[in-house]
């Protein structure tokens, strides 16, 4: 098996048995790609099947002169992956990264807006203009129900269940998901459409498009990064924010307030609990009061 045979396989596998985006799995043939570069400059001529450690060590000794801690963890998880599904495969014995230690990264926590803050940004929107209605709908919505900016923007008037009080997402590898939406929420999102969006002429294929761009087409990533920007700007926030500073806010006011974790897992669509977990960090100060409020022997 050569690396390119080794590759196809194993993006199949991502795609179809893991469910990954494409997006994902560019990300880690582009990792293996940095493997197979470096085999070839130094006239290695080993298979996925044959390499040994001693091999990719010394590529992680090349790649760490160049690439920060963070890039160097992250190529070394893809090339953990990939060896582990040559394994599952019965292609390979043994995994050469299983004695490969990433470097110790810092972990980064969040940043967030606070309540007053977000208040603000979307007291700023100019409601004179048409695109107002829909920039506020669209904040209220980053906010209030936790979306990743490509979920915003994708999201269709199809998927909005007002009576039910919930709207369908579709998040990372087509994954669905329902998330509840407030009653303020679903009054903005029902403004902007009645009164906007109901005038515009929408071009073929974005007909069920939720949020639209002034020519009817669905908006871009780019587009509400900047507007997220514009409105820190004009209110004189410094801090470094942008689309997902709004999801991290979501998760962050709903810990602090006695949300459970669990329940926050759900609404962000987080596979893993342990992702979900990051928001615990971010303020302890909360968890005193829970325990006070909730241990039975606080009193003794």
């Amino acid at each position: 098996m050569n690396w390119k045979n080794a590759q196809n396989d194993f993006s199949n596998y991502l795609k179809i048995e893991r469910g990954l985006a494409s997006n994902s799995v560019l990300n880690y043939n582009l990792d293996i790609n940095k493997l197979v570069l470096f085999l070839e400059r130094n006239s290695f001529t080993t298979s996925p099947i044959q390499i040994e450690k001693e091999t990719i060590q010394q590529f992680i000794y090349e790649i760490s002169k160049t690439l920060n801690p963070r890039s160097q963890a992250r190529i070394i998880s893809g090339l953990k992956s990939f060896f582990n599904y040559l394994v599952f495969e019965d292609y390979r014995s043994d995994n050469p990264m299983d004695l490969i230690e990433p470097p110790k990264i810092g972990r980064k926590l969040p940043d967030t807006l606070s309540e007053d803050e977000i208040n603000q940004l979307i007291q700023a929107i100019d409601l004179s203009k048409p695109e107002g209605e829909r920039n506020r709908a669209m904040l209220e919505t980053l906010y209030g129900c936790g979306l990743r900016v490509s979920e915003l923007i994708s999201l269709k008037i199809s998927d909005l269940f007002f009576d039910e009080d919930f709207i369908k997402v579709t998040g990372k590898g087509e994954k669905q998901r329902f998330v509840p939406i407030s009653q303020i929420n679903k009054k903005y999102i029902t403004i902007y459409r009645n009164q906007i969006r109901v005038s515009q002429k929408i071009q073929r294929g974005h007909d069920d498009i939720l949020f639209l761009n002034r020519r009817g087409r669905q908006l871009t990533r780019a587009m509400i990064f900047t507007i997220i920007k514009q409105l820190a700007k004009k209110i004189g926030i410094t801090k470094k924010i942008s689309p997902h500073t709004f999801r991290h806010s979501f998760a962050t006011h709903l810990l602090e307030n006695g949300a459970d974790l669990r329940a926050i897992q759900q609404m962000l669509g987080h596979e893993s609990i342990t992702t979900t977990e990051i928001y615990v960090h971010v303020d302890r100060s909360h968890l005193t009061q829970v325990m006070n409020e909730f241990h039975p022997r606080k009193f003794h």
